[in-house]
């Protein structure tokens, strides 16, 4: 089968697309024929070798951690899952990705896919998805009527959150460019701050229960966004290299979040999707062939919205 493979750390041109070995699913697994991955900011930073300390890979390896696609073979013990289903799913980080024509999951890590969109365009919801459900549900504990700030809002995690955190009936404040700003609107946003006139927090004016910061802000600009927020509310931060700020003083905590793979939670906004009440957002499709042309031009800061790559 054909497959992305890097043998070495290092910058966009280690990925090679190459002839491997089919994969073979064993106990408690089932091999997926791939319709669609897609690329996230993380994988960049797994390319380069910057997470090898939380993230151990054995090289060489296929990065792609959503995975949208068709079980076509099953491991010993796999009951809940049948050759044919049509599923989507959210990877392990150290194990060789979907970034293949096949790949082998783990059955319990996949839920059924979205019927009502193209199979491969579910691989836009897994990882970005369940980021977007943890911190505005389960970190944020967002309720009806309350104010939340999502700072990087036109980014795939962010084009989430305001989904979600407008379906939750709280009062939404996006960030982002007057070229974002109608599509935010449209995703649920009741104000948006166009973060490149600057002064962000003068901007928003009142303020917040909650911060959800999916930027990459310097720590005074994220310090800033943190004095927003009301007393007992929660910074809820992304960017894990950065610490979420606490004020013990006003009962405001600091949450860093780990986005981790949660079939049940995915089933759920797969729900969603279905019914019509959250857009699955994709920027471009892409042939996985030309996967590394994708991660050089997120270096490059020319990629915007949500790529999938499809074999």
């Amino acid at each position: 089968m054909k497959a992305i493979r890097f043998h070495q750390y290092g910058d966009a041109g280690v990925l090679r697309l190459e002839d491997v070995e089919s994969v073979h699913p064993g106990p408690g697994q089932v091999r997926v024929r791939v319709a669609g991955t897609s690329f996230n900011g993380v994988d960049a930073n797994i390319r380069a070798g910057n997470v090898q300390g939380p993230m151990p890979l054995t090289l060489p390896h296929t990065p792609g951690l959503d995975v949208a696609g068709t079980v076509d073979a099953l491991g010993e013990d796999v009951t809940t899952l049948a050759v044919g289903d049509r599923v989507v799913g959210f990877l392990p980080f150290t194990v060789d990705g979907a970034a293949a024509e096949q790949v082998v999951v783990d059955a319990d890590a996949l839920t059924a896919a979205p019927t009502s969109i193209p199979l491969s365009d579910s691989a836009a919801l897994p990882l970005v998805g369940l980021t977007a459900w943890q911190a505005v549900h389960e970190q944020g504990g967002l309720e009806a009527g309350q104010r939340i700030l999502v700072n990087g809002a036109s980014g795939a995690v962010g084009r989430y959150a305001v989904q979600l955190a407008a379906a939750a009936s709280a009062h939404v404040i996006a960030t982002g460019d007057a070229d974002a700003r109608d599509h935010l609107l449209a995703l649920g946003a009741e104000q948006v701050v166009d973060h490149t006139r600057g002064d962000v927090p003068a901007q928003v004016g009142e303020p917040v229960d909650v911060v959800l910061n999916l930027a990459p802000v310097t720590p005074e600009e994220l310090a800033a966004l943190a004095a927003l927020v009301k007393d007992g509310g929660v910074v809820v931060n992304t960017t894990v290299w950065m610490p979420a700020p606490v004020d013990e003083v006003r009962g405001v905590r600091g949450v860093d979040l780990y986005v981790r793979s949660d079939a049940q939670q995915l089933a759920g906004l797969v729900a969603r999707v279905d019914r019509g009440e959250l857009v699955v957002d994709v920027e471009e499709r892409v042939a996985l062939a030309d996967l590394a042309s994708v991660h050089a031009r997120a270096a490059a800061g020319t990629l915007r919205g949500k790529v999938v790559l499809v074999p």
